[in-house]
């Protein structure tokens, strides 16, 4: 088994997957990875399976955990029913019903747990952060305390994006300019919201596919604003999704500090935290421009993204 490229690096590993016969006819899948743009033709015989496809990628790519991978039909064939196959639900499916298609594979780094230590430990740093802001807030003449006090403790306390993803000082600039936009400063401020943590969510988290199609989680809100996490890029990791679009999601997020159920008090207050953060933004030039991905979904929109939690 082997890709298109010459002398491929699994070659050196040809006999611990190929099968014996080489008689039947070849197996051609294209095989999309993002991170590494790995975008290229594969031959197999028709007698392996997606787990010795798995087996493949984890011979030529070992830095990542194809255990957890997901690997997304860019067009289905129509003898599968579903968009979405994993090494954990498909290990036996002949590769044969996949001839001339195309998959695109997510999978984490093996720093993907460090990189979540590394938030854990920013998060548990924002009680000495406020500390400090409080230390400094002292020492600031009475006319400035009340403007210093909001600003210190209704804002994100810390933000962290994903050191394992290409670019992660693009995501964490981001970030920073989520914080200092100005309509979702006005309603920090009038809210008086206070996160921990606002960080970035790598794409293939949250990600689950039915018959209806692919549903992607924009966004989540851990313990009524102790962790904001964010869908920042775009699936094929060579992206950032539109800002405003990102900046709706965050608003969606922002109402979970609230309200934990999706019921008609969350909504009327996410509709509302929506209305305040355009009005204060006076960057904003009357229209929209471009088609980005808003989100979240609300109740019967039927859009084919999941909104945030």
């Amino acid at each position: 088994m082997e890709t298109t490229d010459t002398q491929p690096h699994i070659d050196q590993h040809a006999n611990e997957l190929e099968p014996s016969s080489t008689d039947s006819p070849a197996v051609e899948i294209t095989i999309k990875f993002p991170p590494e743009q790995h975008n290229q033709t594969w031959t197999f015989e028709s007698q392996d399976t997606f787990a010795h496809l798995v087996q493949a990628l984890g011979l030529e790519f070992p830095e990542y955990d194809w255990a957890k991978s997901k690997a997304l039909l860019e067009k289905r064939p129509p003898t599968l029913k579903k968009g979405m196959l994993t090494p954990s639900t498909d290990p036996d499916l002949p590769l044969s019903t996949l001839h001339t298609t195309t998959l695109r594979f997510l999978a984490p780094k093996s720093t993907t747990l460090d990189s979540l230590k590394t938030a854990a430990t920013e998060a548990a740093t924002v009680q000495a952060r406020r500390a400090l802001a409080r230390s400094r807030l002292a020492r600031l003449p009475p006319s400035r305390k009340k403007t210093a006090l909001s600003d210190a403790t209704f804002t994100f306390h810390a933000l962290s994006a994903l050191p394992h993803l290409p670019n992660s000082q693009k995501s964490l600039s981001f970030l920073q300019r989520l914080k200092e936009d100005p309509g979702i400063v006005h309603v920090m401020k009038k809210h008086e919201y206070s996160v921990g943590l606002l960080t970035e969510m790598d794409p293939i988290a949250n990600t689950s596919a039915s018959e209806g199609g692919v549903t992607r989680i924009l966004g989540l809100n851990r313990n009524k604003g102790e962790v904001i996490e964010l869908r920042l890029r775009t699936d094929r990791y060579d992206g950032w999704r539109d800002y405003r679009g990102v900046r709706k999601t965050l608003c969606h997020e922002l109402a979970h500090n609230v309200y934990g159920e999706h019921d008609g008090d969350f909504w009327r207050l996410c509709r509302q935290i929506e209305r305040e953060v355009e009005g204060a933004d006076w960057r904003k030039s009357g229209r929209t421009v471009g088609e980005g991905e808003f989100a979240p979904a609300r109740d019967g929109d039927g859009e084919g993204e999941g909104g945030g939690r």
